[in-house]
C-alpha cells in the first residue's frame, strides 16, 4: 500500500517565488528541471500578456535536504505548481506538436537572455529538442506550488547522464 506524502511529513513549505532578473531565473530554472506538464495546461492569456503553466514539478529542494536530515524519508516527491510568465509579447514554439493535446513535455531548462537591442527573451528547452520561446517586455515570473506533494509515480529521481 502507498502512501501520498503530505506537508506536515516535510520539512518546507510550499513554494511561492518570483523571478524578476538573470539570477532569480537560475534558481527557477533549477527547481524546475525535469517537471512535466501536458501541452493542454499551456496557456498564453494574450489580452493580460501572460504565459501560464499547471506543471508537475520535482521537489529537487527535499531532495537537497532531505538525505541530511537523519531519519527522513528520501522518497522522491512532486507537487503541482503553477507558473506564470508576465509581460510576454509574443510566444514561439519548436519541436512538438501543439495539436496534440495529450502530449507530456518535460522541462529541462529555463533561460533568460537579453539581445544587444535590450530585448529579452526566455527560453524553456523541453526533452527530445523542444522548445518555447518567449518575447518579454522584462522578467517578472511566478512559481507557486498549488498542491499537497505526492511520490514521485515512478519512485524514482530524475537522471541525467553528464
Amino acid at each position: 500500500m502507498t502512501r501520498d506524502a503530505r506537508f506536515e511529513d516535510a520539512y518546507e513549505r510550499p513554494l511561492n517565488l518570483g523571478a524578476n532578473d538573470q539570477a532569480d531565473v537560475q534558481v527557477l530554472s533549477a527547481l524546475l528541471q525535469d517537471a512535466v506538464l501536458q501541452i493542454s495546461d499551456v496557456k498564453w492569456q494574450r489580452k493580460q500578456r501572460r504565459v501560464v503553466m499547471l506543471l508537475n514539478r520535482f521537489r529537487w529542494e527535499r531532495e537537497n535536504t532531505s538525505s541530511q536530515i537523519q531519519g527522513h524519508s528520501t522518497a522522491p516527491e512532486r507537487v503541482q505548481s503553477l507558473l506564470t510568465i508576465n509581460s510576454v509579447a509574443r510566444v514561439a514554439s519548436q519541436g512538438f506538436d501543439k495539436s496534440d493535446k495529450d502530449l507530456i513535455l518535460s522541462l529541462l531548462q529555463l533561460e533568460a537572455s537579453e539581445s544587444d537591442a535590450g530585448d529579452i527573451f526566455l527560453m524553456l528547452t523541453l526533452a527530445g529538442d523542444g522548445a518555447f520561446k518567449l518575447d518579454v517586455d522584462l522578467i517578472e515570473i511566478n512559481l507557486r506550488d498549488v498542491t499537497r506533494p505526492y511520490l514521485a509515480p515512478s519512485g524514482q529521481t530524475p537522471h541525467h547522464p553528464e
